[in-house]
């Protein structure tokens, strides 16, 4: 099965679960705080111009479902941890995000961005711990690796692992500036896309 990446459209804007889209296909979702740079991650591994980039932190306040190919969706759930909103808002945004992680049954993946140049929030702890407990599987995803010396990205590299317990050689390094690590990303979430999809059918 091949699957064309760059076969993107914004498929449906939700804010809460009646406005999912009705058909069923695989999905994986997007998810990191605000201005960890989602859109541009999106833009670089998929289509460019696909999703909004707002200079704004805390820009994508709705979930917006991506098709691609025709054969799986990307899920970009609304950033979390940014303080510049009232609490109402916030309120909704972890509604908005907890109903979809915790009844969408078409998630087979989880990608996680972390901005590379900080330690992770107790929010990107929540979140990995929530889809470890799920048994989602989840790729995580340094963003903005250009902002960094190679030693600094080595070096953050290093304590970001330890901070999570997780194996540092797990991590994909990237930057939608530089394009450093868009090739290795975009291959990763094709082959486990493909057998998301291969096990679907396999079920029907």
């Amino acid at each position: 099965m091949k699957i064309n990446l760059s076969n993107a459209r914004l498929e449906k804007v939700a804010v809460k679960k009646e406005d999912y889209p009705p058909i069923k296909m695989p999905e994986m979702c997007i998810c990191g705080r605000s201005n960890v740079g989602k859109s541009s991650f999106i833009n670089a591994v998929f289509k460019d111009k696909l999703a909004k980039v707002g200079s704004t932190p805390g820009k994508t306040r709705t979930i917006n479902f991506f098709n691609i190919d025709n054969k799986f969706r990307v899920v970009d759930l609304p950033g979390y941890g940014y303080a510049e909103v009232s609490k109402e808002e916030k309120r909704r945004w972890k509604k908005m995000i907890e109903e979809y992680l915790l009844e969408r049954q078409e998630l087979k993946l989880s990608v996680l961005l972390l901005d590379s140049r900080h330690l992770p929030t107790e929010d990107d702890k929540i979140m990995l711990s929530f889809f470890d407990k799920k048994e989602i599987p989840i790729m995580i995803v340094l963003t903005k690796c250009d902002k960094l010396s190679n030693n600094e990205l080595a070096k953050n590299t290093e304590l970001i692992s330890k901070e999570l317990g997780i194996e540092k050689e797990l991590f994909y390094k990237f930057s939608a500036k530089s394009g450093m690590g868009v090739k290795q990303v975009q291959y990763a979430i094709t082959k486990f896309m493909e057998e998301a999809i291969l096990q679907e059918k396999g079920k029907k």
